[in-house]
This record gives structure tokens, C-alpha cells and sequence, in this order.
């Protein structure tokens, strides 16, 4: 109780005040100053030079459009000559910050609804009536179940459903894919990028960029390594991948825009950087499911008035454009269709982050005194000797308490 009320004491009745004391120490010298060296180096370097940390920062409003452009041909057994433009390959012709460009299909012609067999499958198979349970629908069935077996072909039989007949069989994805030639095709990508608070707006196709180059080139890192047009082919082999591996089954292509920008510098400087990757990256010991695929169809009424489509299996790369970065001044936005907001930051020179940092720095470089002080009182080998000269208690002397003494 005793040493409670003692603490309690000088807690309340006991002033502490910093006492300078020069120790001449090449050890503890050398040591302050080494470490007052790394804070200044990393108040410098990491946070003013690297970080910008006299930068007001500011998120970043982006827009993206996209257009692809080619032609091709094809010749099946199913369609006949026909030919491909972007209106029959680009589903759907809008969509916000990616684009599909269809490469394969398996094409289920003529279609009215009624009654017809399933595709074989150890589900549907069946011997009798029995077999089939009249109004089942499975997840991977066509239709709904009649209750009847019927013959699939002159060796099997399957349950009769209920569906849009004939049935679609898509065991396998075409090889080679049908529009193979997609690889040609090429995609005009407008990126259009706005700070608000900094009120600067900057496009991907630059000011120097004129009409009659815009429709001449096609993007090349060396060459052309600002150029908004991309050639399908090269941003897959970009990413590491064959374009007529992926076109078979489908996937998914990432083109990114890293807008790294100082708008403390001249406008000019601030420059798209590109590059590629995918994004289904696929896993060669389990690919299951590989791909990319979804089903539409086109409607249309015979000269009886009755209905009729064509059902379309689709395979097709999907190209996701993803804006990113660390610039200094905002984005506008697109002309035909925007995307929704991209967010990423800017920065430019302002006082009061300047005074924050300087000051968290200054604060800094008293953990060199705290650390020299814990070394010199705590691990050499004269520290009792340097706690006498770095400690002085003093007693109040107008309560009459004693004389001043040195510890």
C-alpha cells in the first residue's frame, strides 16, 4: 500500500524535463547520424520523389468505347456462302467497357416447336415407356419429358420431349473455328479520362494524331505505341496465347490502359501505356469448362404464320478494357456509349500536403535521439556512468525537502 501511495505521489507531485547532455561518442556519433540519414532518405526518396507526397491527389472519371472492323467468308454445308460483317459478329453491337466478337458457332437451323427425341445421353436413353417420366425436366434436358420412348435413330432410342425440335447437338465446338479469319478483324478503342477537381481531360487518341494515320495504323509497342487500333490477332499472341486456339472454344482478353501522369509537367507528357493479358487463364490439368459461350436466336413466321429460329451457339472472345494508374490531373468522358466509372488517382502540387509531410518527417527524426538514448543508457558499457550525467533530480527547495543532488 505503502509503494502504491509513493508512486501515486510522484506521479502527481514530479516534473520531467529534457536535459541536453553532448556525449563525445564516435560509436553513438556515427550512429545518430546513420540513422537520421535512412529517415531523410526515406522522407525524401519514398515519400516526396517516389510517393509525390507534395501532390494533392484526386480520383479519376473514365469512358471507354469500342468498335471492331472486317469482313470475312464462309462456306459449311449448314449456310452455305455467306458473309460476315461486323453486324453479325459484334453480339451484342453495345455493351459497356468490353466487346464480343464471335469466332465459332454451332448453328441449329429451323426450328418450330413440338414434339421430337432428345439427344442420346445415359440420362435419356431408354428401352420402353417406362424409361421416361412424363413432365421431368433436367438441368441439361431440351425440353419437358412426354413420358414416351421413341426412336432416335435405327438403333436408339431416347425420351420424347417436349421442345423446340430439331434439338440442338453441341457435343463439340467446330475445329477450326468457322470465322477463323477474326484474327484480322480490328478494334478502335476510345478512352476518354476527366480529374473534376483538377478540371484536366485527356483522350487516348492524342492531338497529334491525324485522321489519314488513324486509318493506316495498327498498334505496335516499337512502332506504334500509341495507336488505338488493335489488330485482334496480336492482342492475343501479346497475352501469350494462340488466336486459333482460343477462337475454337472462346475466352476472355484483358486490354489495359495504365495512364501513369504528373501533371506538375507539361500536359504532353501524360501518355497512355498499353498492354494485354487473359483473363479465363486456363488451368491445363483441370480444364473443365474451358471457354466462353452463350445461346441466342433470330425469329422469324413462315408463309403459314408458323414460328420458326435459328438457334446459335456462340463462341467468341470477349475483350474487357480496364483503365488503371497513377496520374495527376482527371478524365473525360466517351461519345457513343460510356462506361461505368473507372476510379484511379492524380496528383498536383499542393502546399498543405507539402507542410504535412515535411512535418511528419521532422517528427521522424527524433526516433534517432530515442534510439541512440536506449543504446548509450541500456547496452554500453559505461551506461550507469551516462544515466548520472543524463538524470539530474532536483528537490523543491520552498517546501524545505534538501539540497539539489546528482545521481
Amino acid at each position: 500500500m505503502a509503494g502504491c501511495c509513493a508512486g501515486l505521489a510522484a506521479f502527481l507531485f514530479e516534473y520531467d524535463t529534457p536535459r541536453i547532455v553532448l556525449i563525445r561518442s564516435r560509436k553513438v556519433g556515427l550512429m545518430n547520424r546513420a540513422v537520421q540519414l535512412l529517415i531523410l532518405a526515406y522522407v525524401i526518396g519514398w515519400v516526396f520523389v517516389w510517393e509525390k507526397g507534395y501532390q494533392e491527389t484526386d480520383s479519376v472519371v473514365s469512358s471507354v468505347t469500342a468498335k471492331a472492323k472486317g469482313v470475312t467468308v464462309t462456306n459449311t454445308s449448314a449456310l452455305g456462302s455467306r458473309i460476315w460483317d461486323v453486324a453479325d459478329y459484334v453480339i451484342p453491337a453495345q455493351e459497356e467497357n468490353s466487346l464480343f466478337v464471335m469466332t465459332n458457332m454451332i448453328i441449329t437451323m429451323n426450328q418450330t416447336q413440338g414434339l421430337c427425341p432428345e439427344i442420346p445421353d445415359k440420362t435419356n436413353v431408354c428401352k420402353s415407356d417406362a424409361d421416361c417420366v412424363a413432365g421431368s425436366t433436367g438441368t441439361h434436358s431440351s425440353g419437358v419429358a412426354t413420358g414416351r420412348c421413341v426412336l432416335f435413330n435405327e438403333t436408339v432410342k431416347t425420351c420424347e420431349v417436349a421442345a423446340w425440335c430439331p434439338v440442338e447437338y453441341d457435343a463439340r465446338a467446330p475445329e477450326p473455328a468457322l470465322l477463323k479469319a477474326a484474327e484480322n478483324f480490328t478494334l478502335l478503342v476510345k478512352n476518354n479520362i476527366w480529374y473534376p477537381k483538377f478540371n484536366f481531360s485527356k483522350r487516348n487518341i492524342l492531338s497529334n494524331i491525324t485522321t489519314t494515320y488513324l486509318k493506316s495504323c495498327i498498334y505496335d509497342a516499337i512502332t506504334d505505341p500509341f495507336c488505338p487500333i488493335f489488330r485482334l490477332g496480336n492482342i492475343v499472341a501479346n497475352a501469350g496465347h494462340s488466336f486459333q486456339d482460343m477462337a475454337v472454344e472462346g475466352g476472355i482478353m484483358g486490354i489495359q490502359i495504365k495512364w501513369n501522369c504528373n501533371l506538375d509537367r507539361a500536359a504532353s507528357l501524360c501518355l497512355p501505356k498499353y498492354s494485354f493479358r487473359r483473363l479465363d487463364t486456363r488451368d491445363v490439368d483441370h480444364n473443365v469448362s474451358p471457354g466462353y459461350n452463350f445461346r441466342f436466336a433470330k425469329y422469324y413466321n413462315d408463309l403459314t404464320g408458323t414460328e420458326h429460329r435459328t438457334l446459335i451457339k456462340a463462341y467468341g472472345i470477349r475483350f474487357d478494357i480496364i483503365v488503371f494508374g497513377k496520374v495527376a490531373w482527371p478524365l473525360a468522358a466517351g461519345s457513343s456509349r460510356q462506361t461505368p466509372l473507372v476510379l484511379f488517382w492524380a496528383g498536383k502540387f499542393d502546399i498543405i500536403p507539402t507542410m504535412i509531410n515535411i512535418g511528419s518527417g521532422l517528427a521522424l527524426l527524433g526516433v534517432a535521439t530515442v534510439l541512440c538514448d536506449i543504446i548509450v543508457l541500456y547496452c554500453m558499457k559505461k551506461k550507469y556512468y551516462y544515466r548520472e550525467k543524463k538524470y539530474k533530480y532536483v528537490a523543491d527547495y520552498d517546501q524545505g525537502l534538501g539540497s539539489e543532488s546528482d545521481q
